[in-house]
């Protein structure tokens, strides 16, 4: 009965945790200006979320509609590198154990504690030519999050036998071959997990693409924000269907695959 108990405070908490500053983005979206101004949580006298969506949809000639495919194309690109990358960095530093992959074990670590540098990156990116480009902020995400990425995989290959190797190299199967044929598909779990969890960071980031991919015509998601507000206006109706807008994709990606990210973040918890 404790129990019980227990889990319906939980669930009570995550509610209201969660649950109302959704409420407020959404009921905000569908009031005109002068309610939305007001910044509470009353019901609206009319809904005006169609006029909003429209005025968004339209706002700085559609920069929305770029900002989405931007952001659609840097989230894809860069996980497919992630999953890429990270399997095969996963499945080399669990089935080799030298002095080599301790030094890389080391590296993932540092890269998950130190921070980026802005000013380094932009130079770098600078010099070889990938400053304000696609390119250069698909690396930039793939590397913040390559190391995560990789400790995922990595616990995961604590899951499938060495076997399955040894008995696959014993029948002629090469090393590349045995990987993408064999342990590849194996890596599903785990590979849904980086998927979600990796698109949801990757879409959602304000702070990379306004350093490294700045210009009007590279905006993403997110920095659509800033059409709607300024130092002496802010559209606040307009500010919170653009926040709904874009909120949607990434959490009706959450619902449909919920259950593979936990399956793939316990996976290779325990043997």
């Amino acid at each position: 009965m404790q129990k019980i108990a227990i889990e319906c405070v939980a669930v009570l908490l995550t509610l209201v945790v969660f649950g109302i500053p959704f409420y407020f983005v959404i009921i905000n979206a569908v009031k005109n200006a002068q309610e939305s101004s007001l910044l509470n949580m009353a019901w609206p006298s009319s809904f005006h979320l169609i006029e909003n969506m429209r005025e968004v949809l339209a706002a700085q000639d559609g920069m929305i509609i770029r900002a989405f495919f931007n952001s659609l194309m840097i989230t894809a690109f860069s996980i497919v590198l992630l999953i890429f990358l990270g399997a095969m960095a996963g499945y080399v530093l669990h089935r080799k154990k030298n002095k080599a992959t301790s030094f890389f074990d080391f590296l993932i670590l540092v890269g998950l504690i130190i921070p980026p540098a802005v000013v380094p990156t932009i130079w770098v990116l600078n010099e070889i030519g990938l400053f304000k480009t696609m390119p250069g902020i698909v690396l930039v995400e793939v590397a913040l999050n390559l190391p995560f990425t990789v400790l995922l995989y990595k616990n995961f290959m604590a899951t499938i036998p060495k076997e399955i190797d040894e008995a696959a190299l014993i029948d002629g199967c090469g090393r590349f071959r045995l990987f993408f044929s064999i342990i590849f598909p194996l890596l599903k779990p785990v590979s849904a997990t980086v998927v979600v969890l990796t698109t949801v960071g990757i879409y959602n980031d304000f702070v990379n693409p306004l350093y490294f991919y700045p210009g009007k015509e590279n905006a993403t998601l997110q920095l659509t924000l800033y059409n709607f507000f300024s130092m002496y206006n802010t559209q606040w109706n307009l500010l919170f269907t653009n926040i709904l807008l874009i909120s949607l994709p990434p959490l009706i990606l959450f619902i449909f695959f919920n259950k593979k990210i936990v399956d793939g973040m316990v996976a290779g918890s325990i043997k």
